[in-house]
């Protein structure tokens, strides 16, 4: 499991979930399945039912937590945004806690097409074909100059989006754009280095990722329907990789204030150990809340 992905944070999760004995959890993004495995050893007698859209998750790692947890975890294969109905479907109405991690797997980064900057694939970007019809090179070869350079600045704050944009709809005039190769030659010719090492293409790959798996509004959707699906004294716990992201945790728990009680003032971020042992984990930030 560690090789599919490494959870971030699960020790802070832990407390601020505060799991309770016999209770039953959602893990909204299961990926590898790290924070749901912590929630199984947190107690003997809670349960999980775990959610993913990515196949491949559990695929990979379904079989070690049924075999280490007999009966204990569900597994569900859907997008969060759905939470309430797909929890309706399997006769769930509330449950005692809610986790949420919104960030992007190493192993989809290896090995989903269109992740990695740094590998010549396909221009896809789908985390699931079976939840997503429309491809990054979709977008790429079809939205105007004005529409790409909004994208980029809105969901990559890339200060150079105009001209990005500019330099793609030139370059699709000669041939499409097909591939992460294609794009990110295209990027590093208006891109000539960013600080820290950062990768020029980063901030391009980040906005037509959210865009393609319509990321924003999957997250929205889960956390308008987060205070009804938990119980009184129930927690959510949410963790963002991206500014816009825990902005839209930050007034959604502010939104419900009458239902929910923020339980991080301030934001929570992993510790200078977990960073050292996983430097993926470093742009993290959690927030939780309580159902009043």
């Amino acid at each position: 499991m560690k090789n599919y992905h490494i959870s971030v944070m699960a020790e802070q999760v832990i407390e601020f979930l505060a799991p309770r004995p016999g209770g039953l959890y959602v893990d909204c993004t299961f990926g590898g399945g790290g924070h749901t495995r912590a929630l199984l050893q947190a107690d003997p007698t809670l349960e999980v039912i775990a959610f993913d859209v990515d196949p491949d998750a559990f695929e990979h790692n379904r079989e070690a937590l049924e075999a280490d947890f007999p009966g204990r975890v569900r597994f569900v294969w859907a997008n969060f945004a759905t939470l309430r109905l797909a929890l309706k479907k399997i006769g769930v109405m509330q449950v005692d806690g809610i986790i949420a991690d919104f960030g992007t797997s190493q192993h989809q980064i290896e090995h989903k097409p269109g992740f990695s900057f740094s590998r010549d694939k396909k221009l896809d970007m789908r985390m699931s074909t079976a939840h997503g019809t429309v491809t990054a090179a979709d977008i790429v070869n079809h939205a105007d100059e004005r529409e790409l350079a909004t994208i980029f600045w809105r969901y990559g704050q890339e200060p150079a989006g105009k001209q990005i944009a500019r330099a793609i709809v030139q370059a699709r005039q000669e041939t499409k754009i097909l591939t992460t190769g294609q794009l990110v030659d295209i990027v590093k010719k208006v891109v000539k280095a960013l600080p820290k090492g950062i990768h020029p293409a980063t901030r391009v790959f980040q906005a037509l990722r959210i865009v393609v798996n319509h990321e924003l509004d999957h997250i929205e959707g889960l956390l308008k329907q987060a205070p009804e699906v938990l119980r009184p004294g129930g927690r959510i716990v949410c963790i963002s990789f991206h500014s816009l992201e825990d902005r839209l945790v930050k007034h959604a728990f502010k939104e419900h204030a009458t239902s929910l009680h923020i339980l991080t003032p301030k934001v929570v971020l992993p510790s200078s150990h977990e960073v050292a042992q996983n430097p993926s984990s470093r742009s993290a930030k959690l927030r939780a809340a309580q159902k009043i």
